[in-house]
């Protein structure tokens, strides 16, 4: 079925499901001669990987990816780029008591309603497990972009509570299991997602994507924006809610002179901004600054609470989601904003550089 592609020059398409055999992705558009092997995936692939810290599924899966076409010799070839992983660790069972439920917040109602016919294990389709090959993808698109490109995420709000951006510190992020750059919010965290974990509920996040290094001009106006890509691409991400470039929705509070970011000369002759509020975007193009994108993920979806729904025979009922679920999916969709950071850089650099010949 279509939606199932993203990107234009560069362009992935996965499939699978989230109890099928296995799951994949063909990676079109990548250029001859890159070094690529599985290894150069894995590690991405390892990030993301569930039942890491009890804060997340304890579905255990190895995630071990395969290389099926498209790279001979440990270089790719310029054809399309086969990835496969196999499900390890489905539990369908646990899904058995809700195949006649609707789980509120989920896509089971309008699933069967536009197909006719719903996967209720897991989800099917509609599960996070498809990120896996979002984050796959995001490995081979690192490689076509410019190794001066740094691509970054961290998790910046769990609830209510924020990070203290004055105690931002990148090491940080690798030191926890919340990919959190300040320390003490990290450990305010690991108190208050226990207590929700324990009572079977959730919470919702707020995840910050950075790429530095990216050169100036990439992106097409004026229906294909480096910013619009963007927000597709963040919003495409199961349970996200909304998402902001630069100072986003903060500058509706702000004036003309406090939003824009002022410019000198700088010492190679070329400008330098003096803020970011545009997120470093402007006209659809990239500035050359970083570019600053957050998105909202929701509470996860599947709790253990009873809450009020309908079945598919139009009664009223109660459900309970059984299984293993995270108190917070906005923790392990920081590898995956990354990886749709680095998918569309990568789509406009081989777009820029066929139409003016250099992302310089």
């Amino acid at each position: 079925m279509p939606g199932n592609s993203f990107g234009q020059a560069f362009r992935f398409t996965t499939w699978g499901e989230s109890h099928g055999p296995e799951i994949g992705c063909v990676i079109d558009g990548v250029p001859p001669r890159l070094a690529l092997t599985e290894a150069d995936i894995q590690y991405w692939l390892d990030r993301r990987r569930p039942g890491q810290s009890r804060f997340t599924t304890q579905r255990r899966e190895p995630d071990a990816v395969k290389i099926v076409s498209g790279v001979f010799e440990g270089v790719t070839t310029g054809t399309p780029i086969g990835l496969i992983i196999e499900n390890k660790d489905q539990r369908s069972r646990d899904y058995s008591e809700i195949s006649e439920k609707f789980r509120p917040a989920h896509a089971d109602y309008t699933y069967l309603e536009k197909y006719g016919v719903r996967d209720y294990r897991g989800g099917g389709r509609s599960s996070a497990r498809e990120t896996a090959m979002r984050v796959a993808a995001g490995a081979v698109a690192r490689k076509v972009i410019s190794d001066e490109i740094k691509i970054r995420g961290a998790l910046i709000q769990i609830g209510d509570q924020a990070v203290n951006r004055s105690e931002w510190d990148w090491a940080e992020v690798e030191r926890n299991p919340f990919w959190c750059p300040d320390r003490k919010t990290a450990a305010e965290w690991e108190i208050t997602l226990e207590s929700v974990r324990k009572e079977g509920l959730s919470l919702g996040a707020v995840i910050e994507i950075i790429a530095s290094g990216v050169p100036v001009g990439l992106g097409e106006p004026v229906y294909d924006k480096l910013d619009g890509a963007l927000a597709s691409a963040m919003m495409s991400i199961n349970a996200v809610k909304g998402v902001e470039i630069g100072a986003g929705f903060a500058v509706a509070s702000m004036t003309g002179e406090e939003n824009a970011d002022e410019m000198r000369r700088g010492e190679n002759g070329k400008p330098i901004f003096l803020s970011n509020n545009a997120g470093g975007i402007l006209g659809g193009l990239s500035t050359g600054q970083d570019i600053v994108v957050r998105f909202v993920v929701k509470p996860t979806s599947s709790i253990l609470k009873p809450v009020r729904t309908v079945d598919i025979h139009g009664h009223d009922t109660e459900i309970v989601t059984k299984g293993r679920h995270d108190p917070c999916v906005g923790i392990r969709a920081v590898p995956v904003g990354e990886a749709m950071m680095a998918c569309v850089l990568a789509d406009h650099t081989v777009r820029h550089r066929g139409q003016v010949g250099s992302s310089e």
